[in-house]
């Protein structure tokens, strides 16, 4: 079954048919349905979404197939994702939906759901929710006082800056001159305002959004507009988020970008040295880069690694009861403060990493070596197990066996898009590059788009 949800939320991109109002209409009663099935009679739901063109039609169909099936809708209209997660909690809602594509272009869309306590859904969830869409068209709604209703709430977005500001591991930002990246996306109106709060010196930049622009061009996916800027002001420290603000991305006083595995460090080396990291341990995917997991061991915290998904982290996160996580994109989560990656906070852990140790980020990037590493997609027209493509075993094999254990290779199909991603690590540039080069070569002749 085609999902319509998967790790990001991401429906209507590579394959998969777009997103309908019908869709919307449907996920919505489908939603009451299963709250009912756990036993929640008359559900309140959250209702967000980003700013595409798209979002307003698509939130306008899920509200009304909730309301339909008799569920109260409290709508905070654009706010980011992990935001619509804390309204969830704070007004302790049955569910909550976020309207949103995340870091694609505004051509896509697509619906991620939390469950109550603002947690997202299991795979089994989601498929019962996707089965309960094709019965609920066959069954008739409430009628009169049982239908629900639909209220704004601009409170919600008023609660969730101040939650953010409350997650600052200091006093204030006074003194840090900050540039924020905000995609022409879902964190345009609050993210400047959190900063701003703590006291930094805040420019903004990729904050008007028309319904079209969100990610293009800026935000966490392309930083180049927001490292030219910071070296332009002569600021300390630049913030790039994603379209629906739950990944983060920085550059240095310099404009030199830093991984999501180096911002997982700074922020880990710190709870770690102020006692709140939890079992000392950290939990990241297999994408992560060698250079995190020797960095932690050097300071005696543990690495675990799964598969790729943000849900995958919080799962792991909760049975061990680990404080820091989250992928090499900058989907990072602060479990201490967070149920789901939140840009915003985490960008605002890093800050305070600058203010603790009195240093700048280009010397707390420091703290771990990257190693080189060679990432390629390749656009592909069907997805047959790896293991299913005989020469592309052997290659893989092959390239394994000349990186000779100081280094590793990660070949994987894309959860969202019609892609292989071809991932070489290792100490030599050349050599990874090269591996990484003949490697996407076999994806493409045997199963690539043309």
């Amino acid at each position: 079954m085609a999902r319509l949800f998967g790790t990001d939320g991401i429906r209507g991109v590579a394959n998969k048919p777009p997103m309908t109002a019908e869709t919307g209409l449907a996920v919505g009663r489908a939603l009451v349905q299963f709250c009912r099935e756990r036993g929640v009679e008359r559900p309140v739901v959250v209702l967000g979404r980003d700013t595409r063109r798209s979002g307003v039609m698509l939130e306008a169909a899920v509200a009304a197939g909730l309301c339909s099936a008799g569920a109260d809708v409290v709508k905070v209209d654009m706010l980011p994702t992990p935001g619509v997660a804390f309204a969830v909690r704070e007004i302790e809602a049955a569910a909550g939906v976020v309207i949103s594509a995340s870091h694609n272009p505004f051509e896509d869309n697509g619906i991620k759901i939390f469950a109550s306590g603002g947690v997202k859904l299991s795979d089994a969830d989601e498929d019962r929710i996707e089965a309960l869409m094709a019965e609920s068209a066959a069954t008739g709604g409430p009628s009169g006082p049982e239908i629900g209703t639909a209220e704004s709430s601009a409170s919600l977005e008023l609660s969730y800056m101040e939650f953010c500001v409350g997650t600052y591991p200091g006093e204030d930002l006074k003194g840090l001159s900050v540039v924020l990246d905000c995609a022409n996306g879902a964190t345009f109106n609050v993210a400047p305002q959190v900063f701003s709060a703590l006291g930094a010196q805040v420019s903004v930049i990729n904050d008007s959004p028309d319904g079209l622009n969100i990610n293009q061009g800026c935000g966490s996916e392309h930083s180049e507009g927001l490292s030219e800027k910071v070296r332009q002001l002569g600021a300390d420290v630049g913030l790039a988020f994603d379209g629906d603000g739950d990944r983060v991305i920085a550059v240095d006083e310099s404009g030199r970008r830093l991984t999501g595995d180096q911002l997982i460090t700074i922020c880990a080396q710190m709870y770690k040295e102020r006692g709140w990291l939890d079992n000392d341990v950290v939990v990241t995917t297999v994408m992560s880069n060698m250079g995190l997991k020797r960095a932690l061991e050097g300071i005696g915290v543990r690495h675990v690694a799964t598969q790729v998904g943000d849900r995958q982290v919080v799962e792991a996160m909760r049975d061990l009861q680990g404080v820091i996580g989250g992928e090499e994109s900058g989907h990072i989560v602060i479990r201490r403060h967070h149920t789901t990656g939140d840009g915003i906070i985490a960008g605002l852990q890093v800050l305070g990493a600058i203010k603790f140790y009195g240093r700048r980020l280009s010397d707390l990037a420091g703290m771990m070596t990257v190693f080189p590493q060679k990432t390629l997609n390749v656009d592909v027209t069907c997805k047959p197990p790896i293991e299913e493509i005989p020469s592309l075993v052997e290659a893989i094999k092959t390239a394994e066996a000349a990186l000779g254990g100081s280094g590793r290779i990660l070949v994987r199909y894309s959860g969202t898009q019609s892609m292989c991603r071809v991932m070489v690590e290792g100490p030599d540039d050349e050599q990874i590059c090269e591996l990484a080069d003949r490697l996407a070569g076999l994806i493409q002749d045997g199963i690539g788009a043309a």
